[in-house]
């Protein structure tokens, strides 16, 4: 949520980067990159969609509509073959391309063409930072909703990456995507300002609004993970018709490493006293950072000492503690930057939700480790009981990313898929058509958006 961490899920939507692979069947590309050619949306004779993108280490990844999704390597016949999700288990499937200028795929046995969109890339200003950005629309002359896409904490391109760019516009949903400043090709510092963020978020709109013309229908945001948090502010900055949190939080980025500790602490049968332990050490973590690592190394040093040889010291995580425990003081200083890239270590959200009146969709997984819902599910519903229009629909054995998971021997989880419905949930949101049920998931619906 705060730092890009390996753990967390950034890489299943695909890395930013130039991707090792061979040449696919009649594309003169020598290797995979975010232009290459067989990336976009694809429409089956059978109606389905599946969308292909760069993926890490597999060159290539598909995702379908209803969630499923694999990892892609090439034979040495040129077709490719499938792993499931993010497991490396075979799945069965395969998908062979035609030149690249036939916009052609086979998915197993049916046929599909590439889905033609209105595509304009653009660079636009925001506090100094010159943003890449990209308008993807549907094909027509009508008006249709936008979605701009907010990033997480990642530090890379999302313009190269993001698959809703290409997958909402295949069901009728206009997509604005832009690096944030410091990734991808944007320019400036990277940052996790909240407040800097949502400006940025801010001309987004701007600019998609602008590119999409008399073509601009509903327009509004949609952030996942850090992004959950910006979202509603950049909402509160506009007159964006709709806001979607997606697997993010209403509480501070302090309370979450607190929440992270408390749910990893029970899931590894700690006690109520460690579990307190161990909140002391994350208090005197919380108060470097906050202090931007001017202050508090003694509490924090006699605190880890004491409890370095206990047995639920190991299990010590959270979402920024754990990353401080072995580092010395001198290290803290000389990475402090790093560490801290100008989090708003206190941040208010419920401040926000004060004023808001945009209607807002807020997307939990109830398994989420990285982004625990509980504290923030009550708040959500107290905003409802006081009359926001605040949707929220959680989606059962789901992690971070809205991820379905299996559990290996040793207790790690690996990825799957997106649950079906997840994707749908967006599209339909976005139009303000909020449906009765997505797959397995829970719907709380405001009074207001409810299709009747």
């Amino acid at each position: 949520m705060i730092w890009p961490k390996s753990k967390i899920a950034y890489r299943r939507v695909a890395i930013a980067a130039v991707l090792a692979a061979s040449v696919a069947a009649g594309c003169a590309h020598a290797e995979v990159t975010a232009a290459d050619c067989r990336i976009g949306a694809y429409r089956l004779r059978d109606g389905d969609v599946v969308e292909i993108g760069p993926a890490a280490g597999g060159a290539l990844r598909w995702r379908k509509w209803d969630g499923e999704t694999g990892a892609l390597k090439q034979t040495p016949d040129g077709t490719w073959t499938s792993t499931r999700g993010w497991t490396d288990q075979a799945d069965g499937h395969r998908i062979s391309f035609a030149p690249c200028t036939s916009g052609d795929l086979a998915f197993d046995k049916t046929a599909g063409h590439r889905i033609d969109f209105d595509v304009d890339n653009t660079r636009f200003d925001s506090h100094g930072a010159t943003l890449a950005g990209r308008l993807v629309l549907p094909k027509g002359d009508a008006a249709v909703p936008i979605v701009v896409l907010i990033h997480g904490s990642e530090n890379y391109s999302a313009v190269d990456s993001y698959a809703l760019q290409w997958l909402l516009p295949a069901q009728g949903v206009g997509v604005f995507v832009y690096d944030k400043r410091g990734t991808g090709r944007s320019t400036g510092e990277y940052t996790q300002n909240f407040d800097l963020l949502a400006d940025d978020a801010v001309a987004a709109m701007a600019e998609g609004r602008r590119l999409a013309g008399r073509r601009a229908g509903r327009m509004g945001f949609e952030g996942g993970s850090q992004g959950g948090w910006i979202a509603p502010l950049a909402a509160s900055r506009t007159g964006a018709d709709f806001s979607i949190s997606s697997f993010g939080l209403l509480v501070t980025p302090l309370e979450e490493d607190r929440e992270e500790i408390v749910l990893q602490m029970q899931l590894k049968h700690h006690t109520p006293e460690e579990t307190a332990k161990a909140l002391e050490i994350a208090d005197a973590a919380g108060v470097l950072v906050a202090s931007n690592f001017a202050e508090g190394y003694a509490r924090f040093d006699a605190l880890r000492a004491k409890a370095k040889d206990a047995p639920w010291y190991k299990d010590l995580e959270g979402n920024f503690t754990g990353t401080l425990l072995p580092l010395s003081e001198a290290e803290m200083k000389a990475k402090a930057k790093e560490l801290n890239p100008d989090v708003p270590w206190r941040y208010d959200g419920m401040a926000v939700q004060g004023t808001l009146k945009t209607p807002q969709l807020w997307v939990q997984a109830t398994d989420d480790l990285d982004a625990p819902f509980a504290e923030t599910n009550r708040r959500l519903k107290e905003l409802q009981s006081q009359g926001k229009p605040i949707t929220i629909v959680s989606f059962p054995h789901a992690q971070h990313g809205i991820y379905e998971y299996e559990t290996k021997p040793d207790g790690e989880r690996v990825d799957t898929r997106n649950p079906d419905g997840y994707f749908a949930l967006l599209r339909d949101f976005a139009l303000g058509k909020l449906g009765v049920a997505y797959g397995a998931s829970t719907v709380n619906p405001a009074d207001t958006d409810r299709e009747r």
